[in-house]
């Protein structure tokens, strides 16, 4: 996505590296996993793609070592300034209208990306096509529609409250082009793309603290947009954001479907 999109969630708002550190506690584990599994090793070229925050950009950059290579690209580059330095190459670089950043990569990553960008088809195609024969791709996003509830357990007027603000949350990404559905067709996709050895699978944290953390900064950033489209008051936003740093809630997120492949 590009910034004249209008991104409803900009990397340079004030609760940008909240929302970065939540997803880094929620995500972190299992994108690592996921990569080990994968056999990144010293002297791999990876391309972090839409990378946002610093964590998976540095743990990927001890992985490589000096020898290697991580190019960490995205529409905004803010949060990155800290690690662009070797063996980190920082690029703003927009991954559904440019062309890839390089070529011959044995690693592509991308992590709550693609729900994102209204020109997905290229993207993937553009990421697949940097792969080095053999390289693999690992594409982890959201699936909203398969669990569209911020609280499953709506059991009282908070949970209600909260869940009629995602929903609104989630107007707001479909009418900005996200995919809502995007996660479940990641398997094929990649199947269809050519890549061999597909698998994937999801995980969906419940009633983490770091799902309140991500809850609270990510409604305070579309707080004016909420409100502009006649989605909720100023009234509703506060009595949630108090419910939320209340505690009493357990809160989720939507699952997030890791899927890899390996290009012939």
């Amino acid at each position: 996505m590009t910034q004249s999109d209008g991104y409803l969630l900009d990397n340079r708002q004030s609760e940008a590296g909240r929302r970065f550190d939540a997803f880094a506690d929620l995500f972190d584990p299992t994108t690592f996993r996921h990569i080990d599994g994968l056999g990144v090793r010293p002297g791999w070229r990876c391309w972090e793609v839409g990378a946002g925050g610093s964590s998976v950009v540095s743990w990927l950059a001890e992985r490589v070592g000096p020898t290697g290579t991580v190019v960490a690209t995205d529409i905004d580059t803010t949060r990155l300034a800290g690690v662009a330095r070797p063996p980190v190459d920082v690029r703003v670089h927009d991954v559904g209208a440019e062309e890839p950043p390089g070529d011959g990569f044995d690693l592509v990553h991308a992590r709550l990306v693609l729900v994102h960008v209204p020109d997905r088809e290229r993207a993937l195609r553009s990421m697949i096509q940097a792969l080095r024969p053999g390289g693999r791709l690992l594409i982890e996003d959201a699936d909203p529609a398969l669990q569209p509830l911020i609280c499953p357990d709506e059991h009282g007027p908070a949970q209600r409250l909260a869940n009629r603000l995602r929903q609104g949350f989630r107007k707001l990404l479909a009418e900005r082009g996200a995919d809502l559905a995007y996660g479940r067709k990641l398997p094929r996709l990649l199947r269809e793309a050519g890549l061999r050895e597909v698998e994937a699978d999801a995980y969906f944290p419940v009633a983490s603290p770091a799902c309140t953390a991500l809850e609270a900064a990510t409604v305070r950033q579309i707080r004016g947009g909420l409100i502009a489209a006649g989605l909720a008051t100023d009234e509703e936003i506060d009595q949630h954001l108090a419910n939320v740093e209340a505690g009493d809630m357990d809160l989720v997120t939507a699952p997030m479907i890791s899927a890899w492949g390996r290009k012939p």
